[in-house]
């Protein structure tokens, strides 16, 4: 994604202020078409974003039954040493 600056880096003109040195200034017109854009941009990236999190949730799910199958209540925890039952569980 694009700085704030890259939007503007073609609209940016140097001007001259009464007893001051140059000073980038952009114009009022060119801000807006910058804010424009980088909205259009915003909006395409969270598009992206929203896909791709949709099929990360569908690979999950889909992979999801067949881990919790592996977990179910019918596998029986054992003690690792002999003497210690009440650690197990």
């Amino acid at each position: 994604m694009k700085s704030a600056a890259e939007y503007l880096t073609n609209h940016v003109f140097e001007a001259r202020r009464p007893r001051r040195e140059l000073q980038p200034v952009v114009a009022y017109a060119d801000a807006m078409q910058a804010v424009e854009q980088a909205l259009a941009d915003a909006e395409k990236y969270r598009y992206l974003l929203m896909r791709a999190l949709r099929r990360h949730d569908n690979d999950k799910a889909a992979v999801a039954p067949a881990a919790s199958s592996f977990f179910a209540d019918t596998t029986p925890v054992l003690p690792l040493y002999p003497g210690q039952e009440r650690m197990a569980a």
